[in-house]
């Protein structure tokens, strides 16, 4: 059966650590580290997100302000917001929650906020930044999936990686900072042929397509690392990620649950992110 890797404990371990590291930047600069979280709309998993946020903040002595705008807020109008909090000193990191309602243009806002305090990394400046390796920001999930492996005592290099899943928040970056720490890296997606023989081939396997318990025993070769990225609902409210869970784990080396997997490490690494932009800011 696979060593279980506790995402709820190792979140818990950092954030102690951030909140320690928080209070002598504080008392060594007058400064206590901002964050914004702008969420427009009423989507009720944003919300949850967002109060999290908010407790996360309280729990490592950040400061927070929350923005929750109508659905009908014009792109001029956020904008507008983007713009005060890229001016305010006492904010050193910006978020909003995607995804926006569909008459706002989502590319418009990644660009409208300053780089030096777009602390979910999407900013175009900062993921070329992550292409060359020489970043400030991660984008959270895929720091946290990297934090992880690292505080499991999984060496990433020169192993077989491969990344199932190709978007801009997950796939990608997390493909960028495996091969940064000297994996041997595969990206898979819709299209891949022969995808479950390319999943055998993994010695740490990372899947993130947003399909519920996609990923079988017969797909993951014996002792591989698996981390689950997925956070997908069954019919009976149940959630679960995209590894079947059941049938992986007694083949696995390590292996990520959900919930109390990845999923802590998301908002630990952007209290994380926030943290440096703050200690950016004095430099």
């Amino acid at each position: 059966m696979a060593n279980i890797i506790d995402g709820k404990q190792i979140s818990a371990a950092i954030r102690a650590e951030i909140k320690e590291e928080t209070l002598a930047f504080e008392k060594e600069n007058g400064i206590r580290p901002g964050l914004a979280v702008i969420i427009v709309g009423e989507d009720p998993a944003s919300q949850v997100y967002v109060r999290n946020k908010r407790r996360a903040c309280d729990e490592v002595g950040f400061y927070s302000e929350a923005y929750e705008l109508p659905a009908s807020t014009t792109q001029e109008e956020l904008n507008a917001l983007v713009d005060k909090l890229n001016a305010d000193p006492a904010i050193h990191g910006i978020l909003c929650q995607l995804p926006l309602p569909k008459h706002l243009d989502e590319n418009e806002v990644i660009l409208r906020i300053d780089p030096k305090k777009d602390v979910d990394a999407f900013h175009p400046a900062n993921v070329g930044r992550i292409m060359i390796g020489d970043y400030s920001f991660l984008p959270c999930t895929p720091a946290g999936v990297m934090a992880l492996l690292q505080r499991s005592g999984i060496d990433v290099t020169g192993k077989e990686c491969v990344v199932v899943g190709r978007s801009n928040i997950v796939g990608k970056p997390q493909a960028m900072l495996l091969l940064h720490a000297n994996g041997t890296v595969t990206i898979c997606h819709s299209r891949t042929k022969n995808l479950a023989e390319v999943c055998r081939r993994a010695d740490i396997l990372i899947a993130a397509i947003g399909k519920a318990d996609f990923f079988t025993a017969d797909m993951v070769k014996e002792g591989a690392v698996v981390i689950d990225v997925g956070m997908n609902r069954r019919a009976d409210g149940k959630l679960t990620g995209d590894v079947d869970f059941a049938s992986v784990a007694p083949k696995a080396s390590y292996i990520t649950p959900v919930p109390g997997g990845v999923g802590p490490m998301t908002i630990t690494m952007l209290m994380k992110n926030t943290l440096t932009a703050a200690k950016d800011s004095v430099r």
